[in-house]
């Protein structure tokens, strides 16, 4: 048996953290669920251009986008629950800090374990939105994170938002190899 649910975002997504540099050079960051890779090096994030971020991005023409941990989970929904249009010092107090990427005009936030560095490449304005896309220059990463200078996603315990619950859940165990189990069936 199945029950037919409504359209509602029902896939669960990474929670994202688009971090920008304000016109002072303060930091500006926010949360964004709507967000995927659509090649290896560009990535395109549903974003409107009534947020502060999309501002700083077209002005600053960089951004990162960090993918949020269980750890720093409070701080995550923090600042996708404040508007940089009305909280200034939002990124203050969050508790976050950040270092300037050596590679675009953006801040990394060092509490999260990945980084993709981009430059902007344009603003799409469609009926179904899209909004910011990306090229990814560089991809950095805190080394308690590697394992043999890959990526461990197993421990970084990063969350993803579910639009159903609205509850944040914990990603980690590897269950299976891509390109290759399926292999068994052939």
């Amino acid at each position: 048996m199945r029950t037919n649910l409504k359209p509602n975002g029902i896939i669960p997504m990474p929670v994202l953290m688009i971090a920008t540099y304000n016109e002072d050079g303060s930091v500006d960051v926010m949360n964004a669920a709507w967000g995927t890779m659509v090649e290896n090096d560009v990535i395109a994030l549903n974003l409107s251009e009534g947020h502060k971020t999309t501002k700083n991005i077209k002005e600053r023409k960089a951004f990162t986008v960090s993918f949020a941990d269980v750890k720093h989970v409070v701080e995550a929904d923090y600042v996708g629950l404040e508007s940089g249009n009305k909280v200034a010092n939002k990124f203050a107090k969050s508790g976050l800090t950040a270092t300037k990427s050596e590679h675009v005009d953006a801040p990394i936030i060092n509490e999260f374990p990945l980084a993709l560095e981009c430059e902007f490449i344009e603003y799409q304005d469609s009926e179904y939105g899209l909004g910011v896309i990306g090229k990814v220059v560089n991809v950095s990463c805190d080394d308690q994170y590697l394992k043999d200078g890959k990526l461990d996603v197993s421990a970084c315990s990063f969350i993803a938002f579910d639009t159903y619950s609205f509850g944040y859940y914990v990603l980690g165990d590897r269950v299976g190899n891509a390109f290759k189990d399926g292999a068994k069936l052939k």
